[in-house]
């Protein structure tokens, strides 16, 4: 199991490329993946959200216990109970099933997901194959990790936004298509 405690000191002081750098290691998926068994029950992207945004906010005042994980462990702790409160307030039948439980009484292990080789390995192949100017436009969308607007990255590369877009969402299709074939179903490794 990964340890991404090693970016707590930075993300205590502030360094938001510390805690994206946090998400992005699998801190993220992991959140996910741990919220999903509440996805008939509430907005798990809105649950997520906000249990990001407070973990953030608590960040300068955390104090690490030392175990591996201590911050994915805490945030997980935060997420869990939002979305708990949540069910309770849109499904009273859920109030039934115990205190601080999750709906299917089992606990899912938080931890950081490990890369999948073959699935990365496969992306590239597919990202080889797009003609020249959805892969440059989906190249630069990537490259910008979410730290570039879609208009500046438009004028860095001599497009308008929309132009941009449009050949990022060809890209994309383009790209579902080939993992497709590839025996890859999307939905699968979304779960």
């Amino acid at each position: 199991m990964t340890d991404l405690d090693h970016h707590v000191l930075n993300i205590m002081m502030g360094d938001a490329d510390a805690f994206g750098a946090w998400l992005s290691d699998g801190a993220e998926y992991a959140l996910r993946r741990a919220l999903t068994r509440y996805a008939t029950s509430v907005d798990v992207e809105a649950v997520l959200q906000e249990a990001l945004l407070r973990v953030w906010q608590v960040a300068p005042r955390f104090e690490p216990d030392g175990k591996p994980n201590s911050l994915l462990r805490f945030a997980h702790t935060v997420a869990r109970n939002l979305a708990l409160s949540e069910a309770r307030r849109h499904a009273p039948a859920l109030r039934l099933q115990g205190r601080g439980a999750p709906p299917s009484g089992e606990e899912v292990p938080i931890e950081p997901a490990l890369p999948d080789p073959h699935l990365r390995a496969a992306l590239e192949r597919c990202r080889e194959k797009l003609p020249e100017a959805p892969r440059v436009a989906f190249d630069a969308r990537l490259a910008a990790g979410g730290h570039e607007s879609d208009g500046s990255i438009a004028e860095r590369l001599g497009l308008r936004k929309n132009t941009l877009l449009k050949r990022f969402g060809r890209a994309r299709a383009l790209l579902l298509a080939c993992l497709e074939k590839a025996g890859v179903s999307i939905q699968e490794e979304l779960a």
